[in-house]
């Protein structure tokens, strides 16, 4: 048998404190989970998609929605998303994982191609557009080779690292003057990073339903974004902390 070489792997549960729920509120009549699996179905260099999804019985209804839809499922750890990560492919062993995050229901398949691309041609052990943070919030993507989520599985040790998946690789990373592992960011010709298309708050979920009913479901990632500015509906979710949830992680550390 072949083996897969590609596996995109999308962490997805209904526990969020701020917005409980999100990834299963409706938009048109389609989760934000839907949305966000269907524009990454139209990936050209992703062999295989998985939600991985926790344990708690909360997370039936993500398993059985993502299966009728059509998609693989794995269910881990609720806290150790790490653990969750690595449990969902060791039997697979692809050489390459891709990491998105399912409250990002306006992911670009496009960017997550180009950074899959970037990865290879370089065969860098991490490749990602969040190294600099210029991209919108909700347009991050991490590709990895399973080599080095595997390492990290084995050696991370700090909550933080064991909660959000990849801070002890891009801490070692060359990119970050570490040397376990090669790494390089895609760049973005402009300082996007004030814009969010993630949905951690019922006014993030607000502006993608402005979005979504303005432009559908499916334009780039800058297309989006130059509708944000032009029409100023930033304003709608401005002033929300950038990864507010990896930052409590670091302080309970």
């Amino acid at each position: 048998m072949e083996r897969i070489k590609t596996v995109l792997i999308t962490q997805a549960r209904t526990g969020s404190t701020r917005l409980p729920g999100k990834i299963l509120l409706k938009i048109e009549g389609q989760e934000l989970l839907k949305i966000h699996l269907d524009r990454l179905k139209k990936c050209l260099n992703v062999d295989k998609i998985i939600v991985a999804t926790t344990v708690d019985q909360a997370d039936d209804q993500v398993q059985y929605l993502a299966t009728d839809w059509g998609y693989d499922v794995s269910r881990g750890s609720v806290d150790d998303v790490l653990d969750r990560f690595y449990q969902a492919v060791k039997e697979i062993r692809p050489e390459w994982v891709i990491r998105t995050t399912s409250d990002c229901p306006l992911i670009d398949p496009k960017l997550v191609d180009a950074i899959i691309e970037l990865a290879q041609v370089n065969d860098v052990d991490y490749a990602s557009n969040v190294l600099e943070e210029r991209f919108p919030d909700g347009q991050d993507v991490e590709v990895f080779k399973f080599s080095a989520l595997e390492t990290a599985w084995k050696n991370s040790k700090l909550k933080s690292e064991r909660e959000h998946v990849t801070p002890y690789i891009r801490v070692n990373s060359t990119y970050k003057e570490g040397s376990l592992f090669t790494s390089v960011n895609f760049p973005c010709f402009e300082d996007f990073s004030a814009i969010r298309m993630t949905v951690d708050e019922p006014r993030d979920f607000d502006l993608i339903i402005k979005l979504i009913a303005d432009l559908g479901t499916d334009k780039s990632w800058i297309s989006y974004t130059n509708h944000i500015i032009v029409n100023n509906l930033g304003q709608i979710n401005s002033n929300i902390i950038r990864n507010e949830g990896f930052l409590k992680s670091l302080k309970n550390d």
